[in-house]
């Protein structure tokens, strides 16, 4: 070991043991030899690392760097996918509404179709058998049931139940063209993605096809400057949408045979939704004469001018929370804030209405919010910071909320389902961890709930800022040192 590491780790130890000193009267901390040596002997002792366990009273039994402000990633959906809960409770449900404005002449529509949007995430085919056009079919069957071949009017969405921010503050630009950083809009379609398919079945050097949902649709451009590469070699991607644009840059190059699947975000989500729609009533023969176009002003609904042609009623809450939590969805999170708000204050639905609700609940789970920072709901900006202790305190206290159940069933099973299908395969751990994981870059995360060898129950959180190692690698670290508490408690 060098000089500079031996003095690193004992320094690390020696502050360890004055922390441990300094507060094991008060608190009764005990700071495990066996995680410190996981973490200091580990390549990424030069990372930020924080560590903190609990047992069903709130003990602290764990402690390493718990009470500085970390960057929590998707960690962050535990908190508020656990006010949002709160607030709408598990048999919420969405109501995207079809008005028309007009009456019906033979088999012509005089007047305006509108789409008002209600802030659903799930109008694709996440909870329809992968029917993506689920929501799209019944509002077309709808208007053909009626005896309508022909709108002689406009097809109008209304997408005032949310603000005009499509993103959160603090997302990176480089996130903005993939699935995970797409625009919320009251009034979305398909994720507020167009999902790409491309298969290098040419020869070396030529350019690869390309297909996408739905409808291979020219609202978006694709500019295919993708390759054809050997065989052996490694698939290397690169994607970007202009911003401002749904102009899309593809200049990945594939390995002879391979087959990539991405989606990709657009710009002007309820745009999107209303293009598509569009081409759904032409593919069964309804035209549509007039312009589709946005509004985004609040309406009265109730007046007799507006006549209800279809309602579409979403799945329950609860099933798009395990969205949230075991798939760690941003979207999902992100339209689900803004819905909270909408309902709770009666007003148009936006982020920062949503974080007051989430500061609100922290603060009756007895969380100190002073220094809580929050910008988004999914942890993906990078000014969202807490303390681990305070997030792991949350998970305590949710134990006693009444839909407790709900909530840790939303959770990933280690080993078994969601973002943690893949880890702690040969694990002792494995079934006996319910926890969420975070990752943006230079970030790992992970917390929940966990049974140890005695049966115990604890709560757990281990965060990683600032590492340079693979994120693999971080990974197994964070697993071995929850294997240790496993052993020891």
């Amino acid at each position: 070991m060098s000089q500079k590491k031996s003095m690193f780790l004992g320094t690390g130890l020696f502050f360890a043991f004055l922390f441990s000193i300094s507060t094991v009267q008060a608190q009764q901390i005990i700071f495990s030899p066996e995680v410190v040596n996981t973490i200091e002997n580990s390549r990424a002792n030069d990372a930020y690392w924080s560590v903190i366990v609990r047992d069903t009273t709130g003990k602290i039994l764990e402690g390493y760097n718990f009470e500085k402000l970390v960057r929590p990633a998707s960690n962050l959906k535990l908190l508020t996918s656990g006010a949002i809960l709160d607030e709408l409770g598990p048999d919420y449900k969405f109501r995207t509404k079809m008005y028309g404005i007009g009456s019906l002449v033979d088999d012509t529509w005089k007047g305006d179709i509108i789409i008002r949007g209600a802030g659903d995430p799930s109008i694709s085919g996440t909870f329809y058998r992968d029917d993506r056009f689920h929501v799209f079919d019944k509002f077309f069957s709808a208007l053909y049931n009626r005896g309508i071949r022909r709108i002689d009017g406009n097809l109008i969405g209304n997408d005032s139940f949310f603000d005009q921010q499509p993103y959160p503050k603090g997302w990176s630009w480089e996130d903005l063209s993939f699935y995970y950083g797409v625009e919320i809009n009251a009034l979305s379609f398909n994720n507020n993605a167009v999902d790409l398919t491309v298969y290098a079945n040419g020869d070396v050097g030529e350019t690869p096809e390309i297909e996408w949902f739905p409808f291979d649709t020219d609202y978006v451009n694709f500019i295919n400057d993708q390759v054809i590469a050997p065989a052996n070699t490694e698939y290397d991607e690169f994607y970007r949408r202009k911003l401002g644009t749904n102009t899309i840059e593809l200049a990945s190059k594939l390995p002879k045979g391979y087959v990539e699947k991405e989606s990709l975000s657009i710009h002007n989500a309820p745009l999107f939704f209303l293009d598509t729609f569009e081409r759904y009533l032409e593919d069964g023969n309804i035209e549509l004469s007039g312009r589709i176009m946005v509004d985004s002003q609040p309406q009265d609904w109730n007046e007799k001018s507006y006549q209800q042609l279809a309602e579409h009623v979403s799945v329950p809450f609860d099933s798009m929370l395990t969205q949230v939590n075991k798939e760690s969805d941003n979207f999902y999170s992100e339209m689900l804030l803004k819905t909270a708000a909408a309902e709770h204050y009666d007003a148009t639905g936006s982020t920062e209405l949503g974080i007051s609700l989430v500061k609100d609940f922290a603060k009756s789970m007895k969380i100190d919010t002073t220094d809580l920072e929050i910008q988004d709901a999914s942890g993906m900006s990078a000014g969202t910071m807490v303390r681990i202790s305070d997030l792991n305190r949350f998970l305590v206290e949710m134990r006693s909320h009444p839909y407790f159940g709900i909530y840790k069933k939303s959770l990933p099973v280690a080993g078994q389902d969601g973002s943690l299908k893949s880890r702690f395969l040969n694990s002792p751990l494995k079934g006996k961890l319910l926890g969420k994981t975070g990752y943006v870059s230079g970030v790992r995360s992970l917390s929940g709930y966990m049974q140890s060898i005695s049966g115990k129950p604890l709560i757990f959180s281990v965060v990683t800022n600032n590492y340079t190692q693979k994120t693999s690698y971080i990974d197994t670290v964070q697993e071995q040192i929850l294997e240790k508490i496993y052993v020891k408690h």
